[in-house]
């Protein structure tokens, strides 16, 4: 393995390269700014948006009239009472901005034949505001834009296969990163003006997730150990609808939602009985309950004995004819065939699944962190979604935040004469502690499967800190994620010197294992249900709860106090 490494310097570094991350640089770069983006995997290819199916919500006013202001309390509603109004504010008012702008980037929006955006309702949206790219293609389109508009820009490089692992400061001030390089494995110091940490949400820590394999949380660490202050870590998404059963290849579980919008699918019990009438007042046909609360539902009935018989809720589209099912689910309906799925005589089963992360950094409107220097923007932050993300909210709040966080970064001007000096000395107290990784421990037992590791974390996280929570579940969550800790500092690993995967997967469950600890010390904390926080053992919310706020010590311990009002 080589010691020497590598050393790059730019105006503005962006760490994740999801849309957040690419809009980021796209945003940094027209004002005037040289950009490094990194990612620890293939830049642009990475990230939730490039699987996101759905719709991108944004006061456009094309399908009826609407303004940002009707968007604002929308979505200050469907947070609970726990989103920012100054975050939310900054974010629907330049919704419409940004969609017209990644539009030119050749993201080719769904229109009406009178050349107008088509815009659809979604749950907790009271006007027809979300547009979308279909055929279930509005993530995918979405990235490929943002490509095309970063790629070939000589202000922006690119590095892939760099995973950053620790933010060098001087002063209390982020002067820039370092980590290491996968091939060959070599230390890496990059030192910028300023750092944007776009890494997205956490959801691969849960055992049944939508996530991409890279969703290991790394950003919310970076900002914690550089001192960043973390919000309702508790509050993690569980996206209700979920593909459960049969078996099924080459379609992202998360694909019913869409449909059930054009169709009305109906929600069923294993009894045959359309339920969610009596936990939301949805009429048959009607798709208007919001996440947490058909959330709850399906699992309230599987505790109740009237699951589907793989533990979740039917989705049953038998009731529309066979030419409107054929229109609206497209080339979808030949995969599903192809796989045995006939929608005019089957359904199909159905289950929540850590979807999202809506607690994070907390950040300023301008998206600066707590931590002079350091921004963040996408899944990573706090602040838009409170205790509930609304259905198309996500891509707005990626491509807004990204926008601002971009724009502000490139003001960081000025020189620091010992900042390259400090990162570099960074760099090797990093490159240091990071061969720790390899032979932690005197007693270090054989080498073991990362992955192996990382499924019992999820299954912890899934079982014991999941949807629907209790004190004493929370608790024996945090017995088991300290036994595990164990357990992983006893691995061993044998050294390589290129593509090491196993090495960057102990790095990423370092992570986990610290990010699970927060969650679950802050879900103990909030002892009333909101949102999809949900504790049994508190099922009512409390009118002076406010948000949780976590702070990384020194010492490896997380400090949790709950705001009241």
């Amino acid at each position: 393995m080589s010691e020497i490494g590598q050393t790059y310097t730019a105006d503005v570094l962006v760490i994740g390269s999801g849309a957040a991350g690419m809009m980021a640089a796209r945003a940094a770069s027209d004002a005037g700014a040289t950009v490094l983006l990194v990612d620890k995997s293939i830049v642009g290819r990475g990230g939730a948006t490039i699987l996101a199916q759905m719709t991108v919500a944004v006061a456009l006013g094309d399908a009826e009239p609407d303004h940002p202001d009707i968007h604002f309390e929308d979505t200050m509603e469907g947070g609970r009472g726990l989103s920012d109004p100054d975050i939310v504010r900054a974010i629907v008012d330049r919704g419409p901005e940004v969609i017209l702008e990644v539009e030119g980037y050749g993201v080719h929006w769904a229109k009406t034949p009178d050349g107008k955006h088509s815009q659809v309702v979604a749950p907790g949206h009271s006007r027809r505001r979300c547009v979308y790219v279909d055929i279930l293609n509005t993530g995918g389109a979405t990235s490929a834009g943002l490509r095309r508009a970063t790629f070939h820009d000589p202000n922006i490089r690119r590095l892939k296969n760099v995973m950053l692992t620790r933010l060098a400061k001087v002063d209390d001030r982020v002067v820039g990163a370092v980590g290491f390089q996968l091939d060959p494995l070599q230390p890496v110091a990059i030192s910028a003006r300023a750092v944007i940490l776009a890494t997205g949400g956490l959801t691969e820590m849960y055992e049944r997730n939508s996530a991409t394999a890279n969703m290991t949380g790394d950003g919310f660490m970076l900002a914690a150990e550089a001192g960043a202050e973390l919000r309702d870590m508790e509050m993690v998404q569980f996206f209700p609808i979920a593909h459960l059963w049969p078996p099924l290849i080459g379609v992202d579980p998360i694909m019913w939602d869409p449909f059930r919008y054009k169709l009305g699918g109906r929600l069923l019990n294993g009894e045959g009985d359309e339920f969610m009438q009596r936990y939301a007042g949805e009429v048959a046909g009607k798709y208007t309950a919001t996440r947490d609360t058909t959330t709850y539902a399906i699992f309230e009935e599987v505790a109740a004995g009237r699951g589907s018989p793989h533990g979740g809720a039917y989705l049953d589209f038998r009731m529309v004819p066979e030419p409107k099912l054929r229109e609206a689910f497209g080339p979808v309906i030949g995969i599903l065939e192809r796989q045995g799925i006939d929608l005019t005589r089957d359904m199909v089963e159905v289950a929540p699944m850590a979807h999202f992360m809506i607690g994070g950094v907390r950040v300023a409107p301008t998206m600066e962190t707590t931590v002079d220097g350091l921004f963040a923007c996408g899944e990573l932050i706090q602040g838009m979604h409170g205790a509930n993300r609304l259905s198309g909210n996500a891509i707005t709040e990626a491509l807004v935040t990204g926008r601002i966080a971009g724009e502000e970064a490139s003001k960081c001007r000025g020189g620091w004469p010992s900042e390259e000096t400090a990162v570099e000395r960074e760099r090797e107290a990093e490159w240091a502690r990071l061969q720790n990784l390899w032979h932690p421990h005197p007693t270090a037992s054989d080498e073991a499967s990362m992955s192996a590791h990382k499924r019992a974390l999820q299954h912890i996280l899934w079982t014991l800190a999941g949807p629907l929570r209790t004190e004493a579940q929370l608790q024996a969550g945090l017995g088991q994620l300290a036994q595990l800790a164990d357990q992983v500092a006893q691995t061993s690993l044998a050294p390589q010197s290129a593509y090491p995967l196993q090495y960057v997967e102990r790095a990423e469950l370092d992570n986990m294992l610290k990010l699970g600890q927060v969650i679950i010390q802050s879900a103990l904390l909030r002892r009333e249900s909101r949102g999809c926080h949900q504790r049994l053992d508190f099922p009512e919310s409390d009118a002076t709860a406010k948000n949780s706020r976590a702070w990384f010590r020194p010492d490896g311990r997380w400090e949790v106090t709950l705001e009241t009002r």
